[in-house]
């Protein structure tokens, strides 16, 4: 991932933990300075996470994937975002470093969302091998991820 795309998902990360933590407390506690000591902390822990989501550790980016996704977007069911939350600064990095969190294969419209490409994009892929079908419909996960990494290894070549 280049600087500016680093950069954008710091930002990703500090409005959402922001909006779905510490708005909400706000709003409950009052004005309390102990949040603005948290504002302060997220502000300096967000490029932290942004490293370890986007390291080398994939074991690490994994682990700190799952927290994020536990904590900003909890829930009974599994975690199951739209398309375009595959768009987003977070959403691109969890399917660069760590894949669904939840799902063995998705549609190919998600497909195309996780790839940054249209669902065309994706039958193509998949008539050519380089995705692969999953027996139930859809895609399967991980040629996702494998076709992400992939792509971010022909990247750091050309650079």
């Amino acid at each position: 991932m280049s600087q500016q795309e680093r950069e954008e998902l710091v930002q990703d990360l500090i409005r959402l933990v922001t909006s779905r933590l510490l708005d909400p407390l706000d709003i409950l506690l009052g004005d309390d300075p102990a949040i603005e000591a948290m504002r302060h902390r997220v502000r300096q822990d967000a490029g932290t996470w942004a490293d370890e989501l986007l390291g080398d550790d994939r074991a690490r980016a994994t682990h700190r994937g799952a927290r994020l996704v536990a904590v900003l977007y909890p829930g009974d069911t599994a975690f199951d975002p739209p398309a375009d939350w595959w768009r987003t600064p977070l959403g691109r990095a969890i399917a660069r470093r760590v894949g669904h969190p939840s799902a063995e294969r998705v549609s190919y419209a998600v497909a195309g969302a996780m790839l940054g490409i249209t669902r065309q994009g994706v039958h193509d892929l998949v008539r050519r091998g380089k995705l692969h079908a999953h027996p139930d419909g859809g895609v399967t996960t991980p040629s996702i991820r494998e076709r992400l990494d992939t792509r971010d290894l022909g990247q750091a070549h050309e650079q």
